[in-house]
């Protein structure tokens, strides 16, 4: 049995963990499933993990990906770490709004700026 490809990207700039998605719409239960449990995994091998989930080229995200972000951030503060997320379109994060989520979550216009939201923390 082959093991799906990754749909996130993780890379370590200054002991931030950045995370990125490989595709443009996250909708399918199966596609989410997946990038949540590879943020666990890669959330739990982490001391206090600082996390930046960074939107750039997301354009349509479904409410179970939302409900999962929930999570992960509960996973995150469990293990007294911090999550940021940037680059969020306009019509994603007006869902955010809606939803109150954006009280919920920090969010950043840029990957920068969430980074250096971390070294101030």
């Amino acid at each position: 049995m082959s093991t799906a490809p990754s749909r996130i990207r993780v890379v370590d700039v200054n002991g931030v963990m950045r995370v990125e998605f490989v595709d443009r719409d996250i909708l399918d239960e199966a596609s989410i499933r997946q990038i949540g449990a590879e943020l666990a995994r890669a959330i739990e091998a982490a001391n206090a993990p600082r996390v930046l989930i960074c939107f750039q080229g997301v354009e349509h995200l479904s409410s179970a990906a939302l409900g999962s972000l929930i999570t992960v951030n509960s996973l995150i503060k469990k293990r007294g770490g911090q999550l940021r997320l940037s680059n969020i379109k306009k019509s994603i994060y007006e869902v955010f709004v809606i939803t109150k989520l954006h009280k919920l979550f920090q969010v950043f216009d840029t990957a920068e700026q969430a980074l250096q939201g971390f070294a101030s923390s």
